[in-house]
């Protein structure tokens, strides 16, 4: 493919879905937080460190691939995934992005969401994906494993109320979703894992928080989306997480071996880009893609903007074979 209709083609592809993709959120912020970094001490693990800056373990593991997680050494300076591109769904109540394994909840009118990290469902036990709301919320949630549970353990109780040992922690949210909820843990080192039966898991202090911000009646919507993409400022950013498939993977190699993207990643990506289409990085999309670090990085600056020249960058004639474009 030709460079000429390469440009051609992204160009079709921005007009053909500005008919079918709403637009940007106007005045809105496409993005939460500011990337930060932490020197470690001995003592430190990403699990502790995870939890002291409001990440999950894997989020923290994919930024900072080919670091030890239990022992990172002293002086090492890490990077913390603490911007977030806010995922394409309804601007209300609470949305959850469980690739991102991520909540984030529109709890003040007008105001950017807050955001916390999650546990999702394991492998098998997949947390569903659309709307939903909060059905109801009950401050010391009784615990009753489900008939599966028990046969796969038959030591496990019929129930287990409040106190240390509850699996949902001290707050929970009931969604309309019959046996699913947001709630809390007594096992916070699953924060950030494919480590529930399908509920979703918050730190015990962000559930508590959650808890005072939320309503019966809040609108739930769950998304799948571990490539994010957003505008802010003049550069275009894009966010990849490992998708479902691949965390297991990242949490015990610190890294993934495939590349994964989807149709619906490509369509948010040039509809996103819109106009400016032809100046898209693909060389820098591809390495996004396939690190899976996790934390926004430009793919594409306007033209006359200071931090990238105006000529758009295009794959070479032998690269576009195989790019995902």
């Amino acid at each position: 493919m030709t460079r000429f209709a390469l440009c051609s083609l992204c160009a079709l592809c921005a007009l053909w879905l500005s008919f079918f993709v709403p637009p940007a959120h106007a005045g809105q912020p496409e993005a939460v937080g500011e990337l930060k970094t932490h020197v470690t001490v001995y003592e430190d693990t990403l699990v502790q460190i995870a939890r002291k800056y409001n990440l999950g373990f894997i989020e923290l593991r994919a930024a900072n691939q080919g670091i030890d997680p239990w022992m990172p050494g002293a002086d090492v300076e890490l990077a913390l995934p603490t911007m977030h591109i806010i995922p394409d769904a309804p601007r209300e109540g609470i949305v959850i992005n469980l690739p991102e394994m991520r909540l984030y909840a529109y709890v003040t009118p007008g105001e950017p969401p807050v955001t916390h990290p999650i546990g999702v469902g394991r492998v098998g036990l997949s947390t569903p994906v659309g709307r939903t709301t909060v059905a109801r919320k009950k401050i010391g949630p009784v615990w009753r494993p489900t008939d599966r549970m028990r046969e796969e353990d038959p030591k496990l109780p019929e129930q287990i109320g409040p106190g240390s040992d509850n699996p949902m922690g001290t707050h929970a949210l009931y969604l309309g979703w019959p046996e699913y909820a947001v709630h809390g843990t007594n096992k916070p080192f699953g924060i950030g894992r494919r480590s529930s039966s399908g509920c979703i898991r918050l730190y015990p202090e962000d559930i508590v928080t959650l808890f005072d911000q939320v309503e019966e009646g809040t609108p739930v919507t769950v998304v799948d989306q571990p490539v994010k993409v957003a505008w802010v400022g003049d550069n275009l950013y894009m966010e990849a997480h490992t998708s479902l498939a691949q965390a297991d993977l990242m949490e015990q190699e610190g890294m993934v071996d495939s590349y994964e993207f989807t149709g619906n990643d490509m369509a948010r990506l040039m509809a996103e880009a819109g106009e400016f289409a032809g100046y898209i990085d693909w060389p820098s999309v591809r390495r996004v893609v396939r690190e899976r670090k996790g934390f926004p990085e430009i793919v594409a600056t306007r033209p006359g903007a200071e931090q990238q020249s105006a000529e758009p960058v295009l794959p070479s004639e032998e690269e576009s074979e195989s790019d995902p474009s």
